[in-house]
């Protein structure tokens, strides 16, 4: 139970850093470029989303269940995807139909982007496949 807290911790910093990319690419993108806030917001996620990949398998996360880094890396961004598509569906639904701004919107979106995609790539990616509780493969500060 601490290495999840200590996980969910590490990972909430990462994400904070990908987040930062997220929306400040938002922002550009929409307030500089002119590009709708749907389409700039699918570009912002894909940059953060390679942030906090780098950073979960560096800093965050202790073991990897997957040994192939292609696979992992494509399970991770399967598992993005569906972040995407929550963050997508939740900015429509907030800007669209209730009215608010889309950078709040966004920030709403976080919490259900956040605890979907920390859940999921813990549980697929980034668990022992060992039930000794020894470490598959370490490469992370967590622990």
């Amino acid at each position: 139970m601490r290495r999840l807290f200590t996980e969910a911790v590490f990972y909430s910093f990462a994400s904070g850093i990908a987040l930062a990319v997220d929306m400040g690419l938002l922002w550009i993108l929409v307030e500089w470029l002119h590009w709708s806030y749907l389409a700039a917001a699918a570009q912002s996620f894909l940059a953060g989303a390679g942030v906090v990949y780098v950073l979960s398998v560096g800093f965050v996360f202790r073991h990897r269940r997957v040994s192939d880094r292609r696979i992992e890396f494509g399970a991770f961004v399967i598992i993005g995807i569906l972040g995407l598509a929550t963050n997508l569906a939740v900015l429509k639904i907030a800007v669209d139909v209730l009215g608010v701004h889309y950078m709040i919107a966004k920030l709403c979106s976080v919490v259900f982007t956040f605890t979907l995609n920390f859940g999921l790539r813990r549980f697929f990616l980034f668990t022992s496949r060992q039930t000794t509780g020894k470490p598959s493969t370490t490469g992370g500060l967590a622990g």
